[in-house]
């Protein structure tokens, strides 16, 4: 039950971390969930195994965010599209 709050956390994280990340984005909702569902499993287990944050709560919200937020800026230095092309 707990990885499958993980994934719906992670979905509400993929929104939130597209509107927090600057710039414009072309990417459809299906990468932004699964960059979302992505960021939050990596927060999840890092988090926990480091002992920062316990298995739920405000603290793993917001470390889920920025787990988003750090494979969007990724996602965009991979994939950019240069203006010229």
């Amino acid at each position: 039950m707990h990885w499958l709050w993980v994934i719906i956390v992670g979905l509400v994280v993929g929104i939130i971390a597209k509107a927090v990340t600057p710039g414009k984005e072309a990417m459809g909702w299906i990468i932004t969930a699964i960059l979302g569902i992505a960021g939050s499993f990596i927060s999840t287990f890092v988090g926990e195994k480091l002992g920062w944050w316990p298995e739920a709560g405000f603290m793993h919200f917001i470390g889920s965010i920025i787990g988003a937020v750090v494979l969007l800026v990724i996602y965009h230095a991979l994939f950019r599209r240069d203006a010229a092309s």
